[in-house]
């Protein structure tokens, strides 16, 4: 599967067991519509991402970043301790393409494609 979205926050790397290494981020999808009595509506669907292949791609998932995922998506479903469910989307990411940077001063720079697919680690 293929999405497009806007990076909400700057990307992290965490360690897991066996001292393995992912690239954890969030990206926002909007859809806008309008409905049949002609009113304009507008969805943002959230996504928990996650990268295996190469933590090197961290440093340019910043916030406001527009990125091009391919994938598959999951969903991540629990009970909290009051008995609420609670659901979050999650996309597990083959590769990423980051289409345009952001950054604290609000410039966007158009990036060529960042083919990470070379740094497999065998």
């Amino acid at each position: 599967m293929e999405i497009t979205g806007r990076v909400t926050k700057d990307a992290a790397v965490r360690k897991v067991k066996g001292g393995r290494e992912v690239v954890s981020f969030s990206v926002a999808i909007n859809d806008r519509y309008k409905t049949k009595s002609g009113e304009q509506k507008e969805e943002t669907t959230y996504f928990q991402c996650s990268y295996w292949l190469s933590t090197k791609v961290a440093g340019q998932l910043t916030k406001g970043s527009i990125v091009h995922l391919m994938g598959r998506v999951g969903i991540n479903a629990y009970k909290d301790m009051g008995g609420d469910y609670h659901a979050t989307l999650t996309f597990h990411c083959n590769a990423i393409k980051v289409i345009a940077r952001g950054g604290k001063n609000e410039t966007k720079e158009v990036l060529q494609s960042v083919d990470l697919k070379d740094d497999l680690p065998f």
